[in-house]
């Protein structure tokens, strides 16, 4: 393969450098190997699902990547044949670490548990403890002590050789990022955007950041902290001979760079993941970014039908219609609101954004996930959702204009869609709950523990009734407190949801490109193909068609018909 066809579609989740090497790992199911000197790709593996994390060994022989695959997968470098696959994880593996000698690697997963591994993929330890899904994990300098942190709001200790854990640090909040400091504290970033000390005399908390703070990086060389959060900034902190930490350097993240992903090269330089075709750098010395080479990738977030036309939008920020260009918004964009002649996008920097105009309408302290329109005696509103649980209300005038009215703090973690019916807003979110409220935005019900794992979708079933869909792969209905569960096909965690026009029939689709179709008459799934080995991102009524269209993440559409 020439080096000229390698790059990422998708956005790059993860990154990791080794002297002159850099590696990615993306949500395209790809792990590219880059020369840091050229930023020319040298070799790629690739996984069955998204990758969510790569790490180079500690000499830099070998690559591990983490996927949603439910494996981790170990790489020779550079050239990036598979040596060996680690596979008795449940769930995805978030992130895959190797021991300070390399002999073993430890994993995390949303199967809440944390694995030892030696490096011919053999499953040496198994520890539980969490109740939440793990994010993070690292190893003690001295090979002793794996540290994990997970959504539970816990930061726990595990005795390695001991096969034990040894301490758990409740810090109450969900936990993404970690690192161990010279002095042995270990350093965490939270969903508040708070940077916690843990050391023997206790926690220390410092407000660092406006939203959460998605990756932590540290240099021992420099004594340096990096920190990067969803309110778009980056920060650089000393750790001065005390321990303490002094803000040194501050910037804003561009709109192009993904806040989860950063690594470390040459102790002055910055590597950072993207929502586009490469990899950036921030030069810490010189406090500039280099973007060269980053275009934004072509994956589709968001699908709507209306009035005729066929709308998308996605991680470049260009919202299509019937597939020519309505408008650049600059920002990845994670959905399409239609009122009228009137259509609101918004995304990853928390903006709304009136499409027609480009202008942004609100500013967030954290992204948007998805939207909706309702009607309250005739006047139309939007409902919008955010990352940290807020919903968002904006009635819609008469001219077009938006007016920003209430927001409603429902849950403590990302609300991940909206519904809505003549009566009830109904919402889901990534905690496994959903709520039911009334227009007068009062609640009205709370389920805390409506699915087994992360809700991704949901939509209105003809009058009466809400869906629901899952990581737990299952369907669900909702009809005034009465539930209907029912197991689907698909192999993957469900992603996107919707509804024929008269609520008899649901389409869902998964993350791994698979698609299902729901009778409700029968109660049977009637439906199961698979048009792309991409995840679905989101699905759309056709009314004129009577058809459904999905998009993918891979930037295609597909039509899928009831026949």
């Amino acid at each position: 393969m020439k080096p000229v066809h390698m790059k990422h579609t998708g956005p790059i989740s993860a990154v990791a450098t080794y002297r002159s090497y850099i590696a990615t790992s993306g949500y395209d199911n790809r792990v590219i190997l880059w020369d840091a000197l050229t930023k020319k790709p040298l070799a790629q593996g690739t996984h069955d699902h998204l990758v969510n994390h790569c790490v180079f060994s500690s000499d830099g022989k070998l690559l591990a990547s983490a996927s949603s695959d439910y494996s981790v997968r170990i790489w020779q470098v550079p050239s990036m044949r598979l040596q060996s696959i680690l596979t008795e994880h449940e769930d995805d593996v978030d992130m895959a670490v190797f021991s300070p000698d390399d002999t073993l690697i430890a994993t995390c997963a949303l199967d809440k548990a944390v694995r030892v591994f030696d490096i011919s993929g053999q499953c040496v330890k198994t520890f539980l403890g969490h109740t939440g899904n793990i994010i993070s994990l690292l190893w003690s300098e001295d090979g002793r002590r794996l540290i994990s942190s997970s959504v539970d709001g816990s930061v726990r200790e595990w005795d390695v050789d001991g096969g034990v854990g040894i301490s758990c640090h409740h810090l109450e909040v969900r936990t993404d990022t970690i690192v161990i400091d010279s002095l042995g504290r270990i350093i965490a970033g939270d969903d508040f955007g708070r940077i916690v000390i843990i050391s023997e005399a206790g926690n220390s908390y410092h407000q660092a950041h406006q939203a959460g703070i998605k990756k932590i990086v540290y240099c021992k060389k420099y004594q340096l902290i990096a920190s990067l959060s969803y309110d778009q900034e980056l920060i650089f902190w000393q750790i001065d001979s005390t321990g303490i930490l002094v803000k040194t350097q501050r910037t804003h993240i561009p709109p192009l760079i993904w806040a989860r992903a950063a690594a470390l090269l040459d102790g002055d330089k910055l590597v950072l993941g993207t929502f586009g075709t490469t990899y950036a750098l921030y030069d810490m010395q010189k406090k500039s970014w280099d973007l060269s080479g980053v275009e934004a990738g072509d994956g589709i977030n968001a699908i709507s039908y209306h009035q005729g036309s066929i709308y998308t939008v996605g991680d470049s920020g260009v919202v299509f219609k019937d597939g020519q260009i309505l408008k650049n918004l600059q920002s990845l964009c994670n959905f399409l609101v239609m009122v009228g002649a009137n259509l609101y996008a918004g995304g990853q920097l928390g903006q709304l954004f009136d499409v027609k105009s480009g202008e942004i309408l609100y500013k967030h302290h954290s992204p948007l996930n998805c939207g909706v329109v309702f009607y309250r005696e005739k006047q139309p509103y939007i409902a919008i959702g955010s990352y940290t649980g807020e919903m968002l209300i904006f009635s819609i005038l008469a001219d077009g204009s938006t007016e920003f009215i209430h927001e409603i703090k429902i849950y403590d973690n990302a609300i991940k869609g909206i519904s809505v019916n003549e009566q009830y807003l109904f919402s889901v979110c990534a905690s496994t709950e959903i709520a039911w409220h009334s227009f007068d935005f009062k609640l009205i019900s709370k389920i805390t523990h409506a699915h087994e794992k992360i809700i991704n979708a949901c939509c209105r079933v003809g009058t009466n009734r809400f869906a629901t869909v899952s990581r737990d792969k299952q369907l669900k209905i909702w009809s005034d407190g009465v539930e209907e569960s029912y197991l689907s096909p698909h192999l993957n965690s469900i992603k996107c949801l919707c509804a024929n026009d008269d609520g008899s029939f649901l389409l869902s689709g998964s993350y791994g490109g698979t698609i299902a179709g729901f009778d409700l008459h029968t109660k049977n799934w009637t439906i199961f193909q698979r048009p792309t080995a991409h995840g679905i991102s989101s699905i759309t009524y056709h009314y004129e068609q009577k058809c459904f269209i999905a998009s993918s993440y891979n930037g295609e559409i597909y039509p899928v018909s009831l026949m």
